[in-house]
């Protein structure tokens, strides 16, 4: 993970930006990735990304073609309500985002979680980026910072009763592995800011901290995702399938350090990579959610790591 937008927002300040929405409402963690930090005000951060996207929109007009519908808005971070490609209309609908951003603080290394009690709120965000609806998880299916770096909850309403109600979609979980050079973009739900650009690479192994992951997207420089961030979904602009969830950038330049992730090549060289970000892949998420998206870790296929 990045910075949490404590450490974001530090060094925006002194280039003159603001920091953090005041309506967040809980606690935001601190030490690692791109959640948000909860406290003070928006309109000069808003202001700074408002530019970088509209530039970006202008150099890639095909990118207006992905919008906030379905996008979330956490407390400290971004999330997007996704559905498996055998998802069904009546199923339990599910919440993506970081397993940084669970409101019960960082996972440890190592550490999986499974079926927990969550009563967590979502904003729902539709097309405009305008907040609809309240959605509600029933549990937290899944969440993990080890290998990855993701949290799925599973939602008191199905996909059927959201598009009834708020005729949202849900986004659609590509289940094979992105390409090098693929235009995405990432619409970051507690921003309502859509950062564009390709996916650069991939990385065998990204190290911060304590923690590691594999086969990590390494974006082009374009996308200066920032804390808030965390959790939006990396969305192919080809196809509006979601083909990473994003998660962490390097601050400082530093190596290996929290807010600071190094890349690890299959030889442990290290390289550090100072302003880039990254996301943690998502095609193998769908081969572990059967029927009724009930999560299965021991089916044909499913890679995520078990408790």
């Amino acid at each position: 993970m990045r910075k949490p937008l404590a450490a974001a927002f530090c060094a925006l300040a002194i280039a003159g930006a603001g920091a953090a929405p005041a309506t967040a409402a809980e606690a935001a963690p601190t030490g690692v990735g791109k959640a948000a930090d909860t406290g003070s005000a928006t309109s000069a951060v808003s202001g700074v990304v408002s530019s970088v996207e509209q530039t970006l929109s202008g150099l890639n007009p095909s990118a207006k073609a992905v919008n906030f519908a379905g996008t979330v808005s956490l407390s400290n971070c971004s999330g997007s309500v996704v559905r498996m490609p055998d998802s069904e209309d009546n199923d339990p609908a599910l919440v993506m985002t970081n397993g940084h951003c669970l409101e019960s603080g960082f996972p440890g290394p190592g550490e999986v979680l499974v079926d927990k009690a969550s009563s967590r709120t979502f904003g729902l965000l539709n097309a405009s980026g305008s907040r609809v609806a309240t959605l509600r998880a029933a549990k937290l299916a899944y969440g993990t910072m080890t290998d990855t770096d993701v949290a799925l909850y599973q939602l008191t309403t199905t996909y059927a009763q959201i598009k009834s109600s708020y005729n949202i979609n849900p986004l659609t979980l590509n289940d094979t592995h992105p390409v090098a050079g693929t235009a995405i973009s990432i619409p970051s739900g507690y921003w309502k800011r859509i950062y564009s650009c390709s996916i650069d690479g991939f990385v065998p192994t990204l190290k911060e901290g304590d923690w590691t992951w594999k086969d990590s997207v390494r974006y082009t420089s374009a996308c200066n995702t920032i804390g808030g961030t965390s959790g939006s979904p990396v969305v192919d602009q080809a196809t509006n399938k979601v083909v990473a969830v994003n998660n962490t950038g390097n601050m400082d330049g530093e190596r290996c350090t929290v807010n600071n992730p190094c890349e690890v090549d299959a030889n442990g060289s290290v390289t550090v990579r100072k302003g880039i970000n990254y996301a943690q892949h998502t095609y193998g998420i769908p081969a572990c959610f059967g029927i009724d998206n009930k999560l299965d870790l021991s089916a044909s296929g499913c890679t995520l790591p078990k408790p």
